[in-house]
């Protein structure tokens, strides 16, 4: 299951059991460019919505969401990243509904791939997903033809990810059980998402 950066065993909720997606929820597709791989992401857009990313901040149909910097993320090679950059930047995000999430922005506002895009117009019937790791996600900023995520149509979710089973680092094998001690990400198994 792709992710950002981390490779999460959610504990499922279906759509047919929480009915339909809201905004600002955690939920796992099938990435419209192969309908087959499964993804995780946050739901950002509504069918309808206009999204757009400036200088590294979230709009959604022109109007800002509200962010605010929190202390650094600790960048520890025991977390199973590059200690390259030891410190990066936190902010908590509250969307327009009030589902509130911390998102991590490797680089300064405005010089990631992503932190400047076009205004994207969700389609009717589909969904705009991004990560909350903004520098290092494949999701909905990236058009299907380039094998991003694109739009998601609804009948390509799965469900609401509402519980962290297991959480490894994206270099872990399942093969290689004598490394399972230092590629497990310990601090992040048996949580709740939060979404």
């Amino acid at each position: 299951m792709k992710g950002t950066g981390i490779f999460p065993v959610p504990i499922l909720t279906t759509v047919f059991e929480f009915g339909k997606p809201k905004r600002g929820d955690v939920v796992v597709f099938k990435v419209p460019y192969d309908n087959k791989t499964d993804y995780i992401k946050r739901l950002i857009g509504l069918p309808g919505d206009e999204i757009q990313m400036r200088e590294g901040a979230l709009y959604i149909n022109g109007k800002a969401v509200k962010r605010k910097k929190i202390e650094d993320f600790v960048n520890t090679v025991g977390d199973g990243v590059s200690d390259e950059q030891p410190l990066i930047e936190q902010f908590r995000e509250t969307l327009p509904n009030g589902v509130s999430y911390i998102i991590h922005n490797k680089y300064n506002s405005g010089v990631g791939t992503a932190d400047n895009t076009m205004v994207y117009k969700v389609p009717p019937g589909h969904y705009f997903m991004m990560g909350d790791n903004r520098d290092n996600s494949s999701d909905s900023r990236f058009p299907k033809e380039a094998r991003g995520v694109g739009y998601v149509p609804y009948e390509n979710i799965i469900g609401r990810a509402t519980f962290i089973f297991f959480s490894h680092t994206k270099d872990a094998s399942l093969f290689k059980i004598w490394r399972w001690p230092t590629e497990t990400r310990w601090s992040r198994i048996f949580h709740w998402i939060q979404s």
